[in-house]
């Protein structure tokens, strides 16, 4: 049984559409979403509402709310060698998804150890998801704007409870980056045998079977520095939060 991480945090985020592409689809210039969310679209999600070197966002599960629609829309493009094209997108259409995250620290950025502090960081994220986020929401790709808000992860119903599984075959989960793994190459993730019980993707089941292959060799950028005034504040946030754990 998976316990709730003291630093989890649970939003929705909604919009009209939505695109997790299929990298297969791309080839010919054409796109066409998965059904359900890949597990980078929706870290790339939270990180928009808040996010710091100092730690990772660790998706746990994601609850499907609606039913899965697509849509398929004419795109003027530009060509590589010039001109413009039309291509046709298939888009998901009226989205909504319940998240559950929560972050870990990056322990490959040991040049910002003092800023390890779940209390503050804990009281950033959700003050920037009550008020929408620190950047813009983007559910899949740029022209798909979405929303987030503060929610109860489980609570309300989905079009999916009553569906005890649904399969969805191979599809693409997440990257592996040198600054996050400490590897010098970028990594790519395949999730094989990718599903949904009850309407809730679970990242967290150790019975997902997920692939590694390396794409290319890749060296992790300069380490950030924590300046003087940042540790200051920080200094201020362990006087009002006490010790290092969320309480």
């Amino acid at each position: 049984m998976f316990n709730i991480p003291k630093n989890a945090i649970e939003f929705k985020v909604y919009g009209k559409y939505a695109l997790f592409t299929d990298p297969i689809t791309k080839l010919g210039g054409e796109k066409c979403s998965y059904q359900i969310p890949t597990y980078e679209a929706i870290k790339g999600i939270t990180e928009s509402i808040y996010w710091k070197p100092t730690f990772i966002w660790i998706i746990d599960k994601v609850r499907v709310m609606k039913s899965i629609e697509m849509e398929a829309k004419g795109v003027r493009t530009l060509k590589y060698h010039g001109g413009v094209g039309l291509y046709y997108y298939t888009y998901l259409r009226d989205v909504e998804y319940q998240v559950q995250a929560h972050f870990e620290w990056n322990v490959n950025e040991s040049n910002l150890i003092q800023d390890r502090i779940d209390g503050k960081h804990f009281a950033i994220a959700n003050r920037s998801l009550e008020n929408g986020g620190r950047r813009d929401i983007f559910i899949g790709t740029r022209e798909c704007q979405g929303y987030v808000e503060p929610c109860k992860f489980g609570e309300g119903d989905s079009d999916y409870d009553n569906n005890n599984l649904l399969s969805f075959g191979s599809m693409f989960y997440n990257f592996g980056y040198p600054n996050e793994t400490g590897k010098k190459e970028l990594i790519t993730r395949i999730w094989l045998d990718a599903n949904m019980k009850k309407g809730t993707v679970d990242f967290n089941d150790k019975k997902n079977n997920i692939k590694e292959r390396i794409v290319k060799p890749m060296q992790q950028e300069n380490q950030y520095v924590l300046d003087k005034n940042i540790l200051k504040v920080n200094t201020e946030y362990e006087n009002i939060f006490g010790n290092m754990e969320v309480k």
